[in-house]
């Protein structure tokens, strides 16, 4: 039989992280990160204190080392608490996600320069690929990088990256991609080269900060490189084969972000369930009609049956760092999680929302708030909504099915 409960570990985790949420992020705190447009550096500071900044970083690289799988729960649960999911995205995803691939692949003066202090909530690592004309499809980018002598010369320009300004202000850098030689017929992902980018680097400079309709309290904006100078250390992989890690990279955060979805959801839900229970129209509690009651009935069966699915594929991550399984094997299994969750965590904001009615639309009530930062998830974090039916096409139907070949 397959075992799906949790160790008592990963019981523990779940258990401590939620009571410190309930103790440093209730709802009221949320509430003033959104409005501030802040998180408070004692707030990340108590997650490196908790151990759950990049918790996947090995434990002899300054890490807990801890699975997939409870990297998903204390995503999970951060969604839970931090419904407006700036926490989830800007230092589960982003962070955690990303910032175990460069502890993966970096230099030794990388990891103890920027990893470490990542992990101790002293500077912020992320990810930034996206440019102006796009993000999911990583091989048309135009950043570039030239080999001079001992220096890799970087040009271009990133959009859309999460936490420039939380860069800036603490210190930190980027994960990111650049052509490092021309593409070969037919295949624009090879001759790309990872890097990590000091933010503080001479020719760095935040070009736009985005006024974002959600997550207010994750910064978003984006940068130009001119002419930056980087010796090999920063390399991320190697030379011209940067394109794999990415993916990794990318398969990391989706799964992440899946699981911070579904903490949302389930906080909706009970938000609404909570509001159904009480609230009396025609002398009885609206909940008693079968047209909420069954609305209800639907998203929370389909939460529980994407949470299952997320956990599964969160042990196939476990697998994958194991060599026991293929990277491409997991990518189908990913997309599932990330084609499903994003989405239907938003329906179930959109409809306890309804189901609040005139409170539902004030931002007294914190369902609002979960809207407008679930929408960041569907519109294109780690991959459009588009993006995953193609992988999931390619991987049922066959490379020669791939729309755009």
């Amino acid at each position: 039989m397959v075992n799906f409960g949790f160790t008592e570990e990963q019981e523990l985790i779940k258990k401590s992280v939620r009571e410190w949420c309930a103790k440093n992020l209730p709802i009221e705190k949320v509430r003033e990160m959104d409005t501030k447009q802040q998180v408070p550096r004692e707030t990340v500071k108590g997650m490196a204190d908790l151990g759950i900044l990049l918790p996947t970083v090995p434990e002899e690289h300054g890490g807990a080392g801890l699975d997939w799988v409870s990297a998903c729960i204390i995503a999970e649960e951060m969604g839970y608490a931090d419904v407006t999911i700036a926490i989830p995205a800007g230092f589960q995803v982003v962070e955690g996600g990303w910032g175990h691939d460069i502890d993966k692949y970096c230099s030794e003066k990388v990891r103890k320069e920027y990893i470490q202090p990542a992990i101790r909530g002293e500077k912020f690592v992320g990810i930034a690929t996206t440019e102006p004309g796009g993000g999911s499809d990583v091989a048309a980018f135009k950043c570039t990088a030239k080999k001079e002598g001992d220096e890799w010369i970087l040009n271009g320009e990133k959009a859309y990256i999460s936490g420039t300004e939380e860069c800036k202000e603490w210190g930190g850098g980027f994960w990111i991609l650049a052509r490092s030689g021309p593409a070969p017929p037919g295949k624009p992902h090879r001759n790309m080269t990872g890097f990590f980018l000091p933010f503080e680097a001479p020719g760095v400079e935040i070009s736009k900060r985005y006024d974002d309709m959600g997550r207010m309290a994750l910064s978003c904006g984006a940068f130009t490189m001119k002419d930056v100078r980087l010796s090999d250390e920063y390399v991320v992989g190697e030379v011209d084969k940067g394109f794999y890690p990415t993916m990794e990279g990318f398969d990391n955060a989706r799964i992440l972000i899946s699981c911070s979805a579904v903490g949302v959801a389930q906080r909706v839900l009970e938000i609404g369930m909570e509001y159904i229970k009480e609230r009396k129209a025609f002398g009885r509690p609206i909940g008693k009609f079968e047209g909420i009651q069954f609305e209800l009935a639907d998203l929370y069966a389909k939460n529980e049956a994407i949470r299952t699915l997320c956990y599964k594929v969160a042990w196939m991550v476990d697998q994958r760092e194991k060599g026991k399984m293929k990277s491409l094997e997991l990518a189908k299994w990913i997309s599932y999680c990330k084609l499903l969750a994003p989405w239907h965590a938003l329906k179930c904001a959109e409809t306890a929302m309804i189901w609040l009615g005139a409170w539902g639309y004030t931002k007294e009530c914190p369902l609002e708030m979960a809207y407008r930062g679930l929408m960041s998830y569907c519109v294109g974090a780690e991959g459009a909504i588009n993006i995953q039916r193609i992988v999931i096409g390619r991987e049922l139907l066959g490379r020669e099915f791939v729309p755009y070949k």
